[in-house]
């Protein structure tokens, strides 16, 4: 029973527990078992709520025993990037400064797939405070990709993409500053949506680039995604960046396809860059929306242009004015984190209150995170701010006007997620400008405020998932996600098994 239940999507779950077929509390204990068996070999989860799963579950047949309405969600099991506040268990960010937070108010996105019925499997390994493309920076461990755990799963939301690639939830919530939805997504053979911003409340979100966050839903397949961003998707005034205006229901047209497809293939992300396997599997892509009708249009994208020198370095204007933006954020929210209103604090002996708050940061902050502010400081301070950030935000207004002028060629843009496959562990660690680059496809969508799709386009020759990207108008997550539907419809690439669930 619980092998055919793993098997399920989120939709198909849902089904199922809402027709008797199945109930909440087996599909919570086929999963809690598959957690015993698999999280060894993965580290996904820093906290499994077992006990808080299995009452949910109980809640959800009981509702459903006495007849009561049933949410969209009801029953399903799913994780929650551990960078979520929820009252239940730790919020800790996969940081040492966190450890043993717990904290007072429940994230709106999680309280709204309580509201559906969802049952929180637990909270889910990140890089620390969500600054990395591995999950290596998590302060605990390296959560491992199912389909190779001697390679990285992506990051910083490795631990909800592997998760959901392993079955051991039926679907995730993830934040994505610049990618790290949809680099994971791709690195794990699961689909990824980075919402457009301010489609989801960031409230109860623990900041880390307050202009370029946004939270959303990893699933098996594209329905699984529509549903959970259905969801948790609209207008919530606790979130002054939440923009108050209507959703639709994304899954009802999701199998309707999109006549006159118009999709922009950007030249400038099809560089020596890209790995030949990817650049094949997404001209395939290309390939394969010509014969379903689409009309391709080659568009331009200059200020994310993607150059490579003789040596071999890669540059972009995109990365290098995400990492002063992202960085300078990262600055100013993370001060708050000073050992006096909560989380770590040094036992060792202070002299004074900045002694306390040096002693209390460098104790309890990784390496990682410790950089990004210094670097995100230095680009703030007087002389500096100038030179760097305020140039920063007009190459952003660049980028931005880049996709407004494509998007008046096309309805969305096809293009890869990462420039390679899954890379092993410990492979880019010592060279953080190398790490950086891992996101070089995806953090110009973040700069741009624009919502972004990653979903399966194949498995390499080494047996790892490659992803496509597909990037699309502000707020039309609707049209990326049939887009995305038709693909996956036509190709039949889709629910990827890595050989740990085979």
């Amino acid at each position: 029973m619980s092998h055919n239940v793993l098997d399920l999507s989120a939709l198909e779950l849902r089904e199922a527990v809402a027709s008797g077929e199945l109930t909440a509390g087996e599909a919570v204990e086929a999963y809690l078992d598959a957690i015993e068996r698999r999280e060894p070999h993965l580290r996904a989860y820093n906290e499994v709520l077992a006990d808080e799963a299995r009452a949910q579950a109980d809640q959800v047949d009981a509702q459903r025993r006495d007849g009561l309405p049933m949410g969209p969600l009801a029953g399903v099991p799913v994780a929650l990037k551990d960078n979520l506040c929820t009252p239940f268990g730790h919020t800790t960010c996969s940081s040492k400064m966190l450890a043993d937070f717990r904290a007072p108010y429940t994230a709106t996105a999680v309280a709204k797939l309580r509201q559906a019925g969802a049952v929180i499997l637990g909270k889910t390994n990140l890089d620390e405070f969500a600054m990395g493309s591995s999950t290596e920076n998590s302060g605990f461990a390296p959560t491992c990709n199912p389909w190779d755990p001697k390679r990285v799963p992506g990051g910083s939301s490795g631990g909800s993409a592997a998760a959901v690639a392993a079955r051991t939830c039926a679907a995730a919530l993830g934040s994505d500053t610049g990618g790290s939805i949809r680099q994971p997504a791709a690195f794990c053979g699961v689909v990824g949506l980075k919402p457009t911003y301010g489609r989801v409340s960031r409230f109860g979100l623990v900041a880390y680039g307050s202009s370029l966050d946004q939270i959303g839903p990893l699933g098996r397949d594209v329905a699984d995604a529509a549903l959970l961003a259905d969801v948790i998707s609209g207008y919530d005034p606790k979130d002054s960046t939440s923009i108050d205006r209507p959703v639709g229901d994304f899954l009802a047209g999701l199998d309707r396809p999109v006549h006159n497809l118009r999709v922009g293939w950007p030249g400038e992300f099809f560089s020596d860059a890209l790995d030949g396997e990817i650049r094949s599997a997404i001209e395939k892509a290309r390939d394969l929306y010509k014969e379903l009708g689409a009309t391709i249009v080659d568009v331009s994208l200059p200020h994310s242009r993607i150059d490579t020198d003789a040596a071999g370095n890669l540059s972009s204007y995109a990365v290098a004015c995400y990492y002063i933006v992202a960085m300078a954020e990262a600055s100013s929210n993370l001060a708050r984190y000073d050992g006096v209103h909560y989380g770590h604090r040094t036992d060792r002996p202070c002299d004074d209150i900045l002694d306390l708050y040096s002693r209390s940061r460098a104790e309890g902050l990784g390496e990682e995170v410790k950089r990004r502010i210094m670097l995100g400081t230095y680009t703030l301070s007087a002389g500096y701010y100038d030179a760097y950030y305020h140039k920063a935000l007009k190459v952003r207004r660049l980028i931005k006007n880049d996709f407004d002028r494509a998007f008046e060629q096309c309805d969305v843009l096809l293009c890869p997620t990462t420039p390679t496959t899954a890379f092993a562990l410990g492979e880019k660690t010592a060279d953080p400008l190398t790490m950086y680059l891992a996101d070089i496809y995806t953090i110009s969508v973040n700069l741009a405020g624009l919502p972004g799709l990653s979903l399966p386009a194949g498995v390499s020759a080494a047996g790892l998932p490659i992803g496509m990207q597909l990037i699309g108008p502000v707020f039309r997550e609707d049209l990326l996600l049939r887009a995305g539907r038709m693909f996956e419809k036509a190709s039949g690439i889709s629910r990827l098994a890595p050989p740990m669930v085979q």
